[in-house]
């Protein structure tokens, strides 16, 4: 007899277990794709951030596209797709949402037609924002069923996303350096996750607590 039941995955979900007699041959071991996840999103908003907040100018922005289609995209939607695979419906949902991100604000930034007018641009870009902001608000309210350290990712990120709305529609320079300043946050978060993630799973037993 096989039986199928369900496991907490690090993200929030659940990632299915197979017992029995059918578990050789009908399951495929996926690694927790968690940490590539949240690596890739957390280097690429490093990049951002530090442009963001003031610290780089923003003749950079090129450095940043040139990671945000390898590693913040496709590294998340590879990711993505893993958890989709382990059943873990929280952490596809983040990670394929994420890598869309940093695909579309390459193409935003490449491609958008009135880019250099800030008074065309400024309103639809602060919409933007504020669309990423209110998806990543009830992505924390659903990541509160997870890790302390998943929930500090999102929470720092929506607060990102507000701020850095704020700068676009108030066109704030002021409000733009904050919410780079939540961007590094955020990116301390992540990364912090992810090494946890990776170290735990290394050693097989916690070593950085994420809960």
């Amino acid at each position: 007899m096989t039986t199928v039941t369900g496991t907490q995955g690090p993200m929030g979900g659940q990632s299915p277990t197979v017992t029995g007699p059918a578990a050789t041959s009908e399951i495929v071991t996926v690694a927790d794709p968690a940490p590539l996840g949240l690596a890739a999103f957390g280097i690429t908003t490093l990049l951002l951030s530090v442009i963001n907040a003031g610290w780089v100018g923003a003749a950079a922005t090129p450095i940043v596209l040139a990671v945000a289609i390898p590693y913040g995209g496709l590294g998340q939607i590879l990711a993505g797709m893993w958890a989709f695979r382990r059943g873990n419906t929280f952490a596809a949902t983040a990670f394929t949402s994420y890598g869309a991100f940093w695909i579309s604000y390459f193409l935003l930034v490449e491609f958008a037609p009135g880019i250099k007018d800030a008074t065309v641009i400024s309103p639809i870009i602060g919409t933007y924002l504020l669309s990423w902001g209110i998806f990543t608000a009830y992505m924390f309210l659903a990541s509160l069923a997870g890790s302390r350290a998943v929930q500090a990712v999102f929470l720092l990120l929506a607060a990102t996303f507000v701020l850095l709305a704020i700068g676009a529609y108030a066109t704030s320079d002021t409000w733009t350096h904050i919410g780079g300043d939540f961007g590094l946050a955020t990116t301390v978060a992540a990364l912090y996750a992810s090494f946890a993630d990776v170290l735990n799973a290394n050693f097989k037993r916690t070593i950085l607590p994420t809960n």
